[in-house]
């Protein structure tokens, strides 16, 4: 993965983390049914979930090409 890559998935981590959690913000002031923020809070959680996740893969990927090391190479590097 190149250094370009790993940015754009920590980005697309960010991005994601900000719209969910402005709108769970903005949902929370809102005169909804509970149903209507029930169905988004559950979204917003499966969605931070990935968001998460491909961030982290974006930031191990970053992390290992600064360290001179590739992905595998980390994993079993931080194991022992």
């Amino acid at each position: 993965m190149t250094k370009r890559q790993s940015r754009i998935l920590m980005a697309a981590a960010a991005w994601t983390t900000y719209v969910w959690v402005s709108r769970l913000v903005i949902m929370a002031g809102q005169d909804e049914s509970v149903g209507f923020k029930v169905v988004h809070a559950v979204l917003a959680v499966v969605s931070l979930a990935f968001g998460v996740a491909v961030g982290r893969i974006g930031w191990q990927h970053r992390s290992a090409q600064d360290t001179g090391r590739s992905g595998p190479e980390r994993e079993q590097a931080s194991v022992r």
